[in-house]
């Protein structure tokens, strides 16, 4: 017995290792998602803030910049922006369901690095070669759009610094390589102010990313101790307390629709005869199968738990009586089929009663459905009977 005892604790050790790896991928992608969903919410306005930062830094130097230049730098920045305006559109319109990093991702990628892009190299085909003062508004404002995305795209790190090294880089590269001395130390506290701003970008990224992590562990580990307590641990089923939670909710909502409400009371036949004679280990792998049977027996909207030892409740919503019994009969017949080794011949009591046949509340329901079990357990077992 000590090998194969050993062997089930290392299947069991393995499955759980498993579950906990697919919950740390589950988790991950929900961070991925919420990235996602941060970079679109926060990032809407720099559409338009892009493409007013260039007609304002136009508006500032038109006298100074080419006018050819401008009308095609502005140009193939409207178009950019229409795109982006475009899937902005086409995320707000879509379903919740749809809005998954796999589909967005690359799509916003593509239409951030075009964007940028174009403002980086439009900046500097509109620099003038001779004009310091042109040449510091348009490095003012490049430094301005470099630094606005910080704000809008941190929940990407490399996003953001791509994006910054499109816009910031042609003028400040072009500045380094200038005869003067000013020009090149404008160039130089460009790429330090750079250099500090890159820092905070990865600080703000990580801490994001942290939030992100620990608000979804804490959803996780809030729903398991939430299930934990609703849940009868030996047959997954709900445990009583839960049960009778929605049960209540359930019993309002038919009476509300005006709909008939079925209960069944279930029962394990000489079950006390079971523990005693293959012991409780037995009993409890019986309770396990008689758990794993409702669980496949019911409908999402039924409601059934474990009340206790080996009893279990069953509500079925718009169900009627008739109907309600022949699915009590299919369930003894499924019981009764089982084999838990070394038990055999399981068989199980169901009594089944309606509030469509007498008005009262839940807990006169249950009781009304007790009386039937215990009818059909003075009848000779291993049956179903059906409320008077």
């Amino acid at each position: 017995m000590a090998p194969l005892s050993w062997q089930q604790n290392q299947a069991d050790f393995m499955n759980g290792l498993g579950r906990e790896q697919d919950q740390d991928c589950f988790i991950e992608e929900q961070v991925r998602t919420d990235r996602l969903h941060q970079l679109f919410r926060q990032s809407f306005s720099a559409t338009f803030g892009s493409y007013l930062g260039a007609i304002m830094l136009c508006w500032l130097c038109w006298d100074r910049f080419d006018h050819q230049v401008i009308l095609i730098w502005l140009t193939l920045l409207a178009a950019s922006t229409v795109l982006r305006l475009k899937m902005f559109m086409d995320w707000f319109r879509c379903p919740n369901s749809e809005r998954t990093p796999e589909r967005w991702e690359r799509r916003y990628w593509v239409t951030l690095m075009l964007s940028a892009g174009i403002w980086g190299a439009g900046a500097l085909a509109v620099m003038p070669t001779d004009d310091r003062l042109s040449q510091a508004l348009v490095m003012l404002f490049t430094v301005g759009m470099s630094v606005s995305a910080v704000s809008c795209y941190s929940a990407y790190r490399y996003m953001t610094l791509a994006s910054m090294a499109l816009v910031l880089l042609p003028c400040t590269l072009w500045l380094l390589f200038q005869p003067s001395s000013m020009q090149v130390g404008v160039a130089i506290a460009v790429l330090v102010f750079s250099s500090f701003v890159v820092s905070a970008t990865r600080k703000l990224s990580d801490a994001l990313e942290k939030a992100f992590r620990l608000t979804r562990q804490m959803e996780r580990a809030h729903n398991i101790s939430t299930r934990a307590a609703q849940t009868d641990e030996l047959t997954g089923l709900m445990n009583r307390r839960a049960f009778f939670e929605h049960a209540q909710l359930l019993y309002a909502q038919c009476r509300h629709n005006q709909q008939p409400l079925c209960a069944l009371m279930l029962d394990m036949d000489h079950f006390k005869a079971i523990n005693d004679t293959y012991g409780h280990q037995a009993g409890d792998q019986v309770l396990r199968q008689i758990g794993g049977v409702i669980s496949a027996s019911f409908r999402q909207a039924d409601v059934y738990g474990r009340l206790g030892g080996e009893e279990f409740a069953v509500l079925l919503p718009n169900t009627s009586l008739e109907t309600a019994r022949a699915i009590a009969e299919q369930l003894v017949k499924a019981i009764s089929g089982l084999a838990a080794e070394p038990v055999h011949g399981l068989t199980a009591s169901l009594g089944v009663a309606s509030t469509h046949a007498v008005d009262q509340d839940l807990h006169g329901l249950m009781n009304t459905a007790d009386k039937a079990l215990y009818r059909a357990k003075a009848q000779g077992r291993n049956q179903v009977a059906v409320a008077e």
